[in-house]
């Protein structure tokens, strides 16, 4: 089998930076994208909210 013709350069997994592989972009493997969804159904990627004052809406 032939390897894709990549329009990008590949990237590093945003996990562990070891190189991605195509068939679990942008991660390394299956782990590291279930780690990474565990992390943001956790919360963990939340933007913090800044609180309205009194009297503001």
């Amino acid at each position: 089998m032939t390897e894709p013709v990549r329009l990008r350069p590949r990237r590093r997994c945003p996990i562990c930076k070891e190189p991605s592989q195509q068939r679990y972009h942008p991660f390394c493997s299956a782990r590291c994208a279930q780690v990474d969804l565990n992390r943001w159904l956790g919360g963990n990627y939340a933007i913090p909210a800044e609180e309205d004052g009194p009297g503001e809406d």
